[in-house]
C-alpha cells in the first residue's frame, strides 16, 4: 500500500474516517464469505458531507486485501478528487453512481457476482418465497434485465428505475444488489439475500415440490421483522460480532 493509514487518517475527517473503516471492513467480509468475484465487484459509500464524494475500492485489488486508506474517494462523473495511486473500475462505476445520484438514504451500494445469487438471477421465476431468508428480501425487490458489462451510461436510468425504493435489486444473469445506510445496512442486506438464494438452490436441488410461503404471511413480515429486531435495523445489530469474527481471520483493515 502505498499511502500509510495513518497518514491519510490525519487528512480527513473523523466521519470520513470511520466510514473507510467500515466500508473496508465489509469488502473483507465479503472476501471471507465467499462471496467476492476475484477483483471485478464492488461495495460504494457515500463520504458525509455536500460534495456527494464516495468511496470505492481500488481496481487490482483483492477484497481481503482492501484497506480504509486504500480506498478511492471520487466524484459523481468518476473522477477522483484525493490523491490516490489506484485506479477504478468503469463498470462499478456506471452501476454505482446510478443508485448514490438517485437515491439520498442509498448511503451503501453492494454489489456482488455470488455464485449462488447469479444462479438464481437466471431463473426466470427469480427468488421464491420458500424459506424465512426470503420473507425479507421479498418484500423490497425489485429486478433488472441484463444489459450486458455495465458500461454504457444510458443504462443508469432503468438501473434507478429498476431499483425504485427497494432495497433488494436482482440483477438478470448478473448477481445481486443492496444499498443501506451504512456498510453495515448493506452487508447485512446481502447476508440475507445471498442465504435466500442458496436455501433455493439447495431445495430446487432435492428435486420434489417446493412449498411456497402465503401471501399473507408475506404481507406481514416488515411488521414482524420489526418486532424480532425490537425495532433495531438488522445491520447495526449484527455488526459489532462480524467485526469480531473479521477481527480474528483477517484484521488490518483499519490500516
Amino acid at each position: 500500500m502505498s499511502i500509510a493509514g495513518s497518514s491519510l487518517r490525519d487528512t480527513v475527517s473523523a466521519e470520513e474516517w470511520q466510514i473507510r473503516v467500515d466500508l473496508a471492513a465489509a469488502y473483507r467480509l465479503t472476501a471471507l464469505f465467499g462471496w467476492d468475484d476475484l477483483v471485478f465487484t464492488h461495495i460504494s459509500a457515500r463520504v458525509p458531507g455536500p460534495e456527494h464524494h464516495f468511496l470505492i475500492n481500488p481496481y487490482g485489488m483483492m477484497f481481503d486485501e482492501i484497506t480504509a486508506s486504500s480506498l478511492v474517494k471520487i466524484d459523481g462523473e468518476g473522477n477522483k478528487v484525493s490523491e490516490s495511486p489506484y485506479d477504478i473500475n468503469p463498470a462499478g462505476f456506471v452501476i454505482h453512481s446510478a443508485v448514490h445520484a438517485a437515491r439520498e438514504n442509498a448511503h451503501c451500494v453492494m454489489h456482488t457476482h455470488s455464485v449462488n445469487g447469479v444462479a438464481v438471477s437466471a431463473q426466470r421465476e427469480g427468488l421464491l418465497p420458500i424459506s424465512q431468508q426470503s420473507m425479507g428480501v421479498l418484500s423490497s425487490l425489485g429486478y433488472h434485465d441484463y444489459e450486458g458489462i455495465a458500461l454504457n451510461p444510458d443504462e443508469k436510468p432503468r438501473l434507478v428505475r429498476d431499483l425504485g425504493n427497494h432495497t433488494y435489486l436482482m440483477l438478470r444473469n448478473h448477481g445481486l444488489l443492496t444499498v443501506g445506510a451504512t456498510p453495515a445496512d448493506a452487508f447485512v442486506a446481502m447476508y440475507f439475500f445471498e442465504s435466500a438464494c442458496t436455501i433455493q438452490l439447495r431445495a430446487q436441488s432435492g428435486g420434489g415440490p417446493l412449498v411456497h410461503i402465503p401471501q399473507a404471511v408475506l404481507d406481514g413480515v416488515r411488521e414482524q421483522i420489526k418486532v424480532a429486531t425490537r425495532g433495531v435495523r438488522p445491520g447495526p445489530l449484527a455488526w459489532p460480532g462480524l467485526l469480531r469474527r473479521l477481527d480474528r481471520a483477517n484484521p488490518g483493515y483499519a490500516d
